[in-house]
C-alpha cells in the first residue's frame, strides 16, 4: 500500500517541493529511508518510530520505503519528520487515505508525540499557497505561518489531535497571525551633544540609504551616532516586512509569529568569520548581510575584521544579494543593506595631531586604515570624521533636535525619491538614490554647469573613480532632496565631494571647512 503527501526543501529563503512517498511491502522487516537526506532527516525513522510507540501504535512487520522526492536533491533539517509519519499512518490505514491530499506538511515530532517548532514555517507556507495546498504544522509555527495571507493552516500541538482531526473527532481551529511590532523606541538623537557634523551626515545617510564610515578617536561617539540610525529611518513597508521576515523565518528568529516593522539593525562582533557575516557553513545558512536585509548592518571597528571577510561584502554591497556556492546548489539570500561602520584613526586610538596624538602618525595611521581594501572604500559614500567630544559639549544640557523631527525631513527626502522612481517605472526597492540605475541617474541628478564643472575638476585630479563620479552624483541628489531642490546644484556636488576623501589622509584640524570652496 502506498501514500503520499507534500512537504518543502528550502534553497535560501525558497522552498521547493518535495513529495514524501510511503509505500508498505511484503519482504525482509525494514525501515528505509532514501532520498538524499542529511543526518537529521536520517534519524527521522526514530523519533518517528518513538512517537507511533508513544501513541500505542505499532509500524507493520513489514518492508516499509520512504522515498523524498525528487531523489537528487538534497534534503536537509527535522521538518520531515510530520510528513513521514503523516504518510506512514495513511498507509497503515489510521487516517483516511485521501486525508493527506491538499496539504503541505512541515514540523519536528518529539518522542512523545508532539509536534516542536522548526524554522521556516512562513516560507513552507507561502509556497503551500503558491502550489494550491494548505499547510499542516506545529501549533507554535500556526501564528507565524498564518501571515502567509489566505491559506488554509492546521496547527496541531500533537500527531493525536491531527487523528483525531481527520477522523472527525476533534476540528482544529484556524491559527490567527502573531502581533505585529511597531519595533521597541531606540536610543535618541538628541541625547547626541555636539557633532554637528556627523548628525548632518547620518541625516543625509538615511535620507538616501547611503553607506557611512565614521572615523574619530575612542569615546568619540561614534557607535552612539549608529545605533540611531535606526530611530529616524522608516519603517518596513508591507513588501519590505514579507522579504525581511522569510529571511528571518529560515533562521528561526521569529518568535510566537511577532513580526516587527523596524528595520533590522545587525552588529556582529569584529571576530565573525566569512560564514557567519555572508552565509554559508554546513547547512548554508543567511549571514549577518541578509539579516540585515532592509535594515543597517553595522560593523564597528572595521579595521579589527578580516580583510578577506571585508571584501567578501563588496558583491553584496553592489548587487544587493548573496550568493552561496556549492558543488551542487546555488543557495541566494537577499542582502539589500545599509552599511555603517566606525573606526579608530589608527591602533593607538587618538591618532592626528595634537594632545595625546600617536607618536607613529602618519604611519600607524596608513598602516591601519590600509587594512580595508580601496574597492570597499569606494562603495562608501560618506567618511566623516568624528573629532573628540569638547568638555564645553559635555556641560551643555541635552536640547539638541530629537530623532523625530530627523526622521520627518528624511520621510519627506524618500517620498520624492520614490515618486521620481514611480515617474521612471521603477520598482519602490531601487527608487531610493543609492540605488537608482546609472541610466536614470544621468537624468535626475544631472547638475548644473558649476557644479559638473566642479564634479570634472575633482575627477581630473583622480580624486574619483568611474564608481565615485557616479556616487557622488547619488549623494549631491540626496543632498538637494533634504534641501528641497528640483535639481542638484554646485553646493550640494560640494558637499557631496567632501565626503569622497581618502579615509587614510590625516585627520583636519578644528576649523577646517569639510567641503571644497565654493
Amino acid at each position: 500500500m502506498a501514500a503520499r503527501i507534500v512537504t518543502a526543501a528550502f534553497e535560501g529563503v525558497d522552498a521547493r517541493r518535495v513529495d514524501v512517498e510511503v509505500q508498505t511491502s511484503s519482504g525482509l522487516v525494514a525501515f528505509i529511508l532514501v532520498g538524499l537526506g542529511d543526518k537529521a532527516v536520517a534519524e527521522s525513522r526514530e523519533r518517528v518510530r518513538a512517537a507511533f510507540s508513544s501513541l500505542g501504535l505499532a509500524l507493520p512487520a513489514k518492508r516499509l520505503v520512504v522515498n523524498l522526492a525528487p531523489a537528487d536533491m538534497p534534503k536537509e533539517g527535522s521538518h520531515y519528520d510530520l510528513p513521514i509519519a503523516l504518510a506512514l499512518m495513511a498507509s497503515i490505514g489510521v487516517i483516511p487515505e485521501d486525508a493527506l491530499s491538499g496539504w503541505l506538511a512541515f514540523g519536528e515530532l518529539g518522542l512523545d508525540g508532539r509536534l516542536a517548532a522548526s524554522a521556516g514555517a512562513l516560507p513552507a507556507a507561502v509556497t503551500a499557497g503558491a502550489l494550491g495546498l494548505g499547510l499542516i504544522c506545529p501549533e507554535a509555527c500556526g501564528a507565524e505561518a498564518a501571515w502567509a495571507g489566505e491559506v488554509p493552516i492546521l496547527a496541531a500541538r500533537s500527531l493525536i489531535s491531527l487523528i483525531n482531526h481527520f477522523r472527525g473527532v476533534q476540528v482544529l481551529s484556524p491559527p490567527r497571525p502573531g502581533p505585529l511590532q511597531e519595533g521597541p523606541a531606540g536610543p535618541d538623537l538628541r541625547d547626541v551633544k555636539g557633532q554637528e557634523q556627523a548628525r548632518r551626515a547620518l541625516e543625509i545617510a538615511a535620507a538616501g540609504s547611503h553607506n557611512l564610515l565614521f572615523c574619530g578617536p575612542p569615546g568619540s561617539g561614534k557607535s552612539m551616532l549608529a545605533s540611531r540610525l535606526p530611530g529616524i529611518l522608516p519603517p518596513l513597508t508591507a513588501r519590505e516586512l514579507l522579504d525581511t521576515s522569510m529571511i528571518h523565518s529560515v533562521a528561526g528568529l521569529i518568535a510566537r509569529g511577532e513580526l516587527s516593522r523596524a528595520r533590522p539593525y545587525r552588529a556582529p562582533h569584529h571576530s565573525a568569520s566569512m560564514a557567519a557575516l555572508v552565509g554559508g557553513g554546513v547547512r548554508a545558512r543567511p549571514g549577518e548581510v541578509s539579516l540585515a536585509h532592509n535594515g543597517v548592518l553595522f560593523l564597528d571597528e572595521l579595521p579589527e575584521f578580516s580583510p578577506q571577510v571585508l571584501d567578501s561584502l563588496r558583491q553584496p554591497l553592489e548587487t544587493g544579494e548573496v550568493v552561496v556556492a556549492r558543488a551542487n546548489a546555488h543557495v541566494r539570500y537577499p542582502a539589500r543593506i545599509q552599511l555603517v561602520a566606525a573606526m579608530n584613526p589608527c591602533r593607538c586610538g587618538a591618532g592626528g595631531p595634537g594632545r595625546g596624538a600617536c607618536g607613529r602618525a602618519p604611519r600607524c595611521q596608513r598602516d591601519y586604515q590600509g587594512r580595508i581594501s580601496g574597492p570597499l572604500l569606494d562603495r562608501i559614500d560618506l567618511n566623516v570624521d568624528v573629532p573628540p567630544v569638547t568638555a564645553a559639549d559635555m556641560a551643555l544640557p541635552i536640547d539638541g533636535e530629537d530623532s523625530a523631527r530627523v526622521a520627518a525631513r528624511v520621510a519627506t527626502a524618500r517620498a520624492l525619491q520614490l515618486e521620481r522612481a514611480a515617474a521612471e517605472g521603477l520598482s519602490p526597492a531601487d527608487g531610493l538614490n543609492a540605488r537608482i540605475d546609472g541610466r536614470v541617474l544621468e537624468r535626475v541628478a544631472a547638475p548644473d554647469a558649476s557644479g559638473h564643472a566642479l564634479l570634472a575638476r575633482a575627477a581630473e585630479q583622480g580624486a574619483l573613480t568611474a564608481r565615485g563620479w557616479s556616487r557622488v552624483l547619488r549623494l549631491a541628489r540626496t543632498i538637494a532632496d533634504l534641501d528641497g531642490s528640483t535639481g542638484v546644484r554646485r553646493r550640494h556636488v560640494a558637499e557631496s565631494l567632501g565626503y569622497r576623501r581618502a579615509t587614510f589622509d590625516p585627520p583636519r584640524t578644528t576649523g577646517e571647512p569639510l567641503t571644497p570652496e565654493i
